[in-house]
């Protein structure tokens, strides 16, 4: 590839991860104006922001805090870390494209976040695959912050979230961050075994804690499709394997 021929892609590159910078950052003011209805400050939603930093978690958190209130926050920050495990497993795959030490390694693992993974990994070459972590991550940090901050001080302008009937918001919202990824029957099969293990013991137990149940849905389906999977696996191979022929 020329040198021109380079510069033009990594410009391309490049556009493309501020593009979902910007998209990504402007669902920040959304954050923030949930999250000081569901009673946090506008100062306690930046340092969600800037220290959590994965939207989906953010919106599980704030959604358990506003139903259940500060007695609610252990089942939130268990909620919320357990959404935050696949930026573990996308780091899996980043580390080795990024080969960084350090200080360096730190950024890299905080900005290792859906939108900063995708565009990495939709490269076909390996340094335009750093390019768009890099570009993608520091563009969603910095619009997703400066909105979070635009959208608390917004929320906490209209007082009282109930007259809006903002009280729910949150949870609507991670519903609608969720309901994308629902793609495949086992991610359908996993979500409806969920819901349904949440509303039969809400009424009965602490908000956070239907949330922290509904995910013992993910654990039974992906037992049973290994299950399933190792079944069919070893039946394949039992139907390959040659018979001996009869003396």
């Amino acid at each position: 590839m020329t040198g021109a021929t380079s510069d033009t892609r990594r410009r391309e590159v490049v556009r493309q991860s501020w593009s979902v910078g910007i998209a990504t950052g402007a669902y920040g003011i959304s954050f923030g104006a949930l999250a000081v209805a569901a009673g946090l400050t506008v100062w306690q939603a930046q340092a969600l922001s800037a220290l959590m930093f994965t939207g989906g978690s953010q919106f599980a958190f704030v959604g358990i805090v506003g139903s259940g209130g500060l007695a609610a926050a252990p089942a939130a920050i268990a909620t919320a870390a357990m959404l935050g495990v696949r930026n573990g497993l996308y780091a899996l795959q980043t580390s080795r494209l990024l080969a960084v030490r350090g200080h360096r390694r730190v950024a890299a693992a905080h900005l290792t976040i859906d939108e900063s993974t995708a565009v990495s990994v939709a490269q076909a070459e390996p340094t335009l695959g750093r390019v768009g972590f890099w570009h993608t991550g520091i563009a969603v940090f910095v619009l997703w912050n400066a909105a979070t901050l635009a959208g608390a001080l917004v929320g906490n302008a209209l007082g009282d979230p109930r007259r809006y009937g903002l009280d729910a918001a949150a949870s609507a919202a991670f519903c609608a961050l969720l309901w994308p990824r629902l793609t495949t029957p086992q991610a359908r099969l996993t979500a409806g075994i969920a819901i349904v293990i949440a509303l039969g013991i809400s009424p009965s137990v602490a908000a956070g804690i239907p949330v922290l149940a509904a995910s013992l849905a993910a654990v039974g389906v992906g037992v049973i499709s290994a299950r399933s999977a190792r079944s069919a696996r070893d039946g394949a191979g039992r139907e390959d394997r040659p018979t001996e022929d009869a003396p």
